[in-house]
């Protein structure tokens, strides 16, 4: 018998399959992608039974400073298990400021603002903030396969676009969308910054525009989370391949103003986290990072400059109510919090090379998770087991985790054999003096190096605590890289460049 999630969802797979097959006709290879991805995360986001993803515990922080509360009797008897999709509206005064900054309240406010025009006043239905990101979803897998597919041969070009469809329209991500995790728009905005980079390096639609998607996708995505501002850096500094793709003097001054407000922006993201913040991060660091694999717990402490008789907190978390030692308490600020910063932990692991292997190897085994086992996706009226969660259109995510290699050298490899098969054609773009076409490289490189500072934020900043979810932002720049990589080598691009537009060859002799 047909599971009723798969089987209430056959006839719209079937009538799908038949319309692009028309569609292909007519469309091109990335207008029929983003068609495909907004057609089939639609069903999953607004047909029933509504997809979407159980609170953690999280939602406080983004929901009370933009007007929003909970208003269901029983929400908290649905934590990590039921998807909830409506929130009241708070009507008066509201007394509650912000517990973080973040991008994402910009969206939230907007999704709110559309609520209360078109809807309710009184209640918020997340699907409002679902059908934005939809929308921005759409245009960013558009330029990313527009990138990839623009000039090539008609066969080739739709199957990339069936690749793009099965990997990005795979519901463990677009579930994301009917949630207030921030994960939504790292999502988006990385999509939309590697395919405005790439969109300069073609030289498709007009560079100041594609400079803007790229500035301000990159500024969403560095302040839609306080782990992220470090990535900001990492654009700042590898987004110069963007900045030098063009020699004229507007052109550089833009991006150079780009990248230095991106800079700024990333500093002051890391300078506002609260204090409140900082101090669960570096109580995991310890107790679930430091501590638990060494072979010296109190030495290890000591070493830190913090006293050895806390190593009993080893393996415990922030929020358990019951605890050794209040872990908000005036002693705990001066004698534990107050003695190391994130610096510390990571001399620490520099200094214990085989620890830090064990923990990058335990960081792999959730490199590869897009959607955490412990968030279910469904409502609770639908009558699903408490934590369920649905298979409608997530077989690439479900292969990924079960044949991925676990292992950080697996990820060491896949970094090592991307970046090699693109240098080729890097190393021919600087001999032959053409910047445009040295933008790939440095693209790809930033790109994965914002993934592994995922991983690397994670470990350092929170230990193994809540892996999965931590280290979300590289399972998506897998996932960019991956099927960059393939498509290119579908093409047969990946040691070569791809010539610039032939009416543009005498403005490239200058601009480029």
């Amino acid at each position: 018998m047909s599971h009723p999630d798969i089987a209430g969802r056959q006839g719209f797979a079937a009538w799908l399959h038949r319309a692009l097959g028309r569609a292909s006709r007519y469309a091109s290879p990335s207008l029929l992608a983003a068609a495909a991805v907004l057609a089939i995360s639609a069903a999953a986001l607004f047909v029933e039974p509504y997809i979407g993803m159980a609170d953690n515990g999280d939602y406080f922080r983004i929901l009370y400073s933009n007007g929003i509360y909970f208003n269901a009797p029983d929400y908290a008897g649905q934590y990590f298990g039921y998807f909830v999709k409506h929130y009241g509206i708070f009507q008066y005064y509201n007394e509650n400021g912000a517990t973080l900054s973040s991008s994402q309240s910009l969206f939230v406010r907007l999704a709110l603002r559309l609520n209360v025009w078109f809807a309710d006043a009184r209640t918020f239905d997340i699907r409002f903030q679902a059908a934005i990101y939809l929308a921005l979803y759409t245009a960013a897998v558009y330029l990313l396969v527009e990138a990839l597919t623009w000039k090539a041969p008609a066969k080739r070009g739709y199957a990339i676009a069936g690749l793009s469809v099965f990997i990005f329209g795979d519901t463990a991500y677009t579930a994301y969308f009917n949630s207030f995790y921030s994960e939504a728009l790292m999502l988006i905005m990385s999509t939309f910054v590697l395919a405005s980079g790439l969109l300069i390096y073609r030289r498709r639609f007009n560079d100041y525009a594609m400079l803007a998607v790229f500035v301000a996708g990159s500024l969403l995505l560095v302040t839609s989370k306080q782990q992220n501002a470090p990535l900001g850096i990492l654009i700042a500094l590898f987004g110069i391949g963007v900045l030098l793709a063009r020699k004229d003097r507007p052109y550089r001054l833009s991006a150079t103003g780009g990248l230095a407000m991106l800079l700024l922006v990333s500093i002051a993201s890391y300078a506002l986290i609260p204090q409140e913040f900082v101090n669960i991060n570096k109580y995991h660091a310890v107790t679930r990072g430091v501590l638990p694999d060494a072979s010296d717990p109190e030495q290890s402490l000591e070493s830190m400059g913090i006293d050895g008789q806390y190593a009993l907190l080893s393996g415990t978390i922030y929020y358990e109510p019951y605890t050794t030692i209040d872990v908000n308490s005036d002693k705990m600020l001066t004698e534990f919090y107050g003695k190391f910063g994130f610096g510390k932990v990571l001399a620490y692991y520099a200094a214990h090379p085989d620890q830090a292997g064990r923990m990058l190897n335990l960081a792999a085994k959730d490199a590869f998770t897009t959607r955490p086992e412990a968030m279910g996706n469904y409502e609770k009226r639908e009558g699903r087991a408490f934590g369920a969660q649905t298979q409608f259109f997530s077989l690439y995510s479900t292969l990924k985790k079960m044949l991925t290699p676990k292992t950080f050298g697996f990820i060491f490899l896949w970094t090592i054999i991307v970046l090699g098969l693109y240098t080729p054609s890097f190393v021919s773009a600087i001999r032959t003096k053409n910047p445009r076409q040295a933008v790939r490289l440095p693209l790809l490189l930033m790109m994965i190096l914002l993934g592994l500072a995922g991983i690397a934020v994670s470990i350092v900043g929170a230990g193994d605590a809540d892996l999965a979810k931590h280290e979300f932002m590289f399972t998506v720049v897998f996932d960019l890289v991956t099927f960059m990589t393939v498509s290119d080598a579908m093409l047969g691009r990946l040691w070569r460049n791809v010539p610039l537009r032939a009416d543009s060859a005498s403005a490239a002799a200058t601009a480029a």
